[in-house]
């Protein structure tokens, strides 16, 4: 159980400028490897499959989870020691699925915690999904 304003969320997280990006999607489909792409052009890695969440201030932060932090599973290696990033506000969540819409004129909010965080939908299957990241991140997170 946690207390009001935390939890645990399934989601991979990296820190991509100071910005917190939630990865999530169905198992297998890629939040690993993409948080790993993300992570060898410049972002932090806060947390692998689950993320560790509190809300403070009107705004979602996240930290490691405490089960995984500091490891990420690399697919045909195993888990893989990584230190993780400092906490962040948590500023666009992407989902990985392979129905995304084409394109899009806004982004949907996904609640958590009580807090509206943008959230796009992109599919795992494009060769430059970390570059999409980043510009969806520049486009629709959170601007504060």
């Amino acid at each position: 159980m946690h207390p009001a304003g935390h939890c645990t969320y399934p989601a991979s997280c990296v820190r991509i400028n100071g910005a917190a990006v939630l990865i999530t999607g169905e198992s297998g489909i890629g939040k690993s490897e993409l948080a790993l792409a993300l992570i060898d052009r410049g972002a932090r890695l806060i947390s692998d499959d689950q993320v560790a969440l509190r809300c403070e201030d009107d705004r979602l932060f996240a930290t490691p989870a405490q089960n995984i932090g500091g490891q990420i599973e690399v697919r045909n290696l195993g888990l893989m020691a990584m230190e993780p990033g400092p906490e962040c506000p948590v500023e666009l969540l992407v989902e990985l699925n392979r129905v995304a819409p084409r394109w899009i004129e806004r982004s949907d909010r996904r609640v958590i915690l009580g807090i509206a965080i943008p959230q796009i939908l992109l599919s795992p299957d494009s060769n430059v999904l970390p570059i999409k990241v980043e510009m969806a991140l520049h486009a629709y997170g959170l601007k504060r």
